[in-house]
């Protein structure tokens, strides 16, 4: 070995512990610059500024640009190699703009007019600093959630801290000046319930969220909505994955189980679909309703636009917010408006059923257009069907979730046909009576007073929301796919069958198990509540706080009026139940309590006497 060769190995040596020191370093301060970069921005959208505050801020983002760029630049030249292997295309587009902030600084600023000076203006402006340093601020949050993961942290517990993470962020953001309409003062428990809500996508409110928050603050919430309908960590990996790449196997292989992919080659591709799925649905949802509603309610195009957005997104992510006073039993939308009707529906039932079954829709989709495609070149039918088309749990979501909404529009429109559609056209009841069965699933809007209902209509009601969508979905609930096994498992038992099977596949044990596991501890924790809550409020009745506590936990939004009229103590506990059903009760449970290892030895098997 030659003698520079053996120098410079001992130098690589000698020196890369320091040199991954440095980067960690770094890499912390960065976190710290991302998260003060985020507060500033905050602090100078939320609050009325003076001429002292400007240049604080001022000086805090020239801080955070210059942190950016040491950031980016140091691993360029002591770590070449690894970050050339980790970084995506992506990543080097992104170091390259934030490069571009140098030009002001490297060159003087051109005396002839020009395209040269527009470039020049543009790249020294806040409109490219401001957002450039935001995208880096989320990417770096984002990778660092991530690589959480690679610690062998329990997923469970960072996805539960992520939300609440979320939940606070939003809770200050609600109590900016400028979110909140001029004269109107929101408590901090009021601030946190709505967030909780809004990110939990709920729907309980305790205030009039037309009255009280400004266009800024239906930004933030409905902001909140499409984050929490998404998931946190959902969002956030798909950042780090998308446009980092840095991530480890670990990492893949924990985010892959919380989005339901098959394999780690198509985790990219799955977080994608959901992306993708999501904007399309919603996009659509958002042309859908504004031609519904376009020049009948009073507002100017953008006015209209702006609404159609908001009621989309809250569609598609099961939150029942609305902007309008008394939501969609608004007088203004009442009459002739079935199709906005119609069309909120279906996002909630889109939004409701999984994004595994839309990807199972896409993959159906592809296939018949491929036979289609190859019958047109060749002229020749392919009898070759491929088989399984629809997948086991595409099969149970479609079939139970058809079930309860042919069901529940049957029943709510036989019991309140005379009772409160009474006055309304055939259409308009039919509309009305399917809109109600698919609100409990769990979206939260309500086209009628819900104290007028038949008690028979509540219970029906209660049943829908405690159901609730399907898995991997922006619904709530103990999932149809938990009371289908539930279900098909008691069939089972009353037919005298050891094995639970059904379409030529027999259940898991451990699906038969995680369901029932679900379906009990949801019962004990709504009488928990419930129970905490009757000595809470003594005035109100049991029915009443059932509703809540069971629209609360499914993340419906549907409310008897009551919501406003809690105390501060309850509204505390009604967002926990919110946060809790949420995240879920089998995943919060096993963020909490210690795993216990699988042992090699068993105890002898003894039967129970039942019945």
């Amino acid at each position: 070995m030659k003698i520079y060769h053996k120098i410079l190995l001992y130098q690589n040596k000698l020196l890369q512990p320091y040199v991954r020191i440095l980067l960690r370093m770094i890499a912390v301060l960065t976190y710290i610059a991302s998260l003060l970069l985020i507060v500033g921005v905050v602090y100078e959208h939320g609050f009325p500024l003076s001429e002292t505050d400007v240049m604080h801020l001022n000086v805090l983002y020239k801080t955070v640009w210059i942190i950016f760029l040491i950031d980016v630049t140091l691993p360029i030249f002591l770590e070449y190699k690894g970050t050339k292997k980790n970084y995506r295309r992506l990543a080097w587009i992104l170091s390259w703009l934030l490069y571009l902030t140098l030009v002001p600084v490297i060159f003087h600023r051109p005396d002839e007019e020009g395209i040269i000076l527009y470039i020049w203006d543009f790249l020294d402006s806040k409109l490219y600093h401001v957002p450039l340093l935001l995208l880096f601020s989320f990417l770096n949050l984002s990778n660092g959630l991530v690589r959480l993961l690679g610690r062998r942290t329990n997923p469970s517990l960072i996805l539960a801290v992520s939300f609440l993470m979320i939940i606070l962020i939003g809770t200050g953001l609600l109590l900016l000046p400028r979110c909140t309409v001029e004269g109107v003062v929101l408590s901090w428990v009021d601030a946190l319930f709505t967030s909780t809500s809004a990110v939990c996508v709920t729907g309980l409110v305790p205030v009039d969220v037309s009255a009280t928050f400004t266009p800024m603050g239906l930004a933030v919430i409905i902001l909140l909505i499409q984050i929490g309908g998404l998931g946190v960590m959902t969002l956030t990996s798909f950042f780090a994955m998308f446009f980092m790449g840095n991530t480890s196997l670990y990492n893949q292989l924990v985010v892959r189980d919380m989005v339901s992919s098959n394999s780690l080659g198509s985790l990219l591709s799955t977080l994608l679909y959901i992306l993708g799925f999501t904007l399309v649905i919603e996009g659509i949802g958002m042309v859908s309703i504004w031609f519904s509603i376009h020049g009948t309610l009073g507002m100017d195009l953008q006015e209209e636009l702006a609404f159609s957005a908001f009621h989309s997104i809250s569609a598609f992510c099961n939150a029942g917010f609305s902007t309008l006073p008394g939501n969609l039993g608004n007088p203004m939308v009442m009459t002739g408006h079935n199709s906005l009707y119609i069309s909120v529906s279906l996002l909630i039932i889109l939004g409701g059923i999984g994004f595994p079954i839309l990807v199972n829709f896409k993959d159906i989709v592809l296939y018949y257009l491929r036979r289609f495609w190859k019958f047109a070149r060749t002229l020749k039918l392919d009898r070759h069907r491929r088989q399984h088309l629809y997948n086991l749990n595409t099969k149970i979501v479609l079939i139970v979730t058809l079930l309860l909404l042919v069901l529940g529009t049957l029943a709510i429109a036989a019991f309140e046909w005379n009772g409160s559609f009474a006055g309304m056209s055939v259409a308009d009841k039919w509309t009305q009576a399917f809109f109600n069965a698919t609100c409990p699933r769990t979206a939260g809007f309500s086209s009628v007073d819900l104290t007028t209902l038949s008690v028979q209509t509540l219970l029906i009601y209660i049943i829908l929301m405690w159901i609730g969508g399907a898995a991997q979905s922006t619904a709530g609930g103990v999932k149809v796919n938990a009371f289908a096994v539930v279900v098909l498992n008691l069939i089972a038992v009353l037919r005298g069958t050891e094995r639970v099977e059904v379409f030529g596949r027999e259940l898991s044990h451990d699906s038969i198990r995680r369901s029932n596991a679900t379906v009990v501890m949801s019962l004990g924790v709504l009488f928990l509540f419930i129970f905490i809550l009757s000595m809470l409020e003594p005035n109100m009745s049991v029915m009443t706080l059932t509703f809540e506590c069971v629209s609360a936990l499914s993340t419906v939004g549907s409310s008897l009026n009551a919501t406003p009229l809690l105390r501060d103590e309850s509204k505390l506990l009604v967002a926990l139940l919110m946060f809790v059903g949420r995240v879920g009760l089998i995943t919060l449970m096993l963020g909490i309590v210690k795993q216990k290892r699988n042992t090699k030895y068993r105890y002898p098997s003894d039967n129970i006497i039942i019945n």
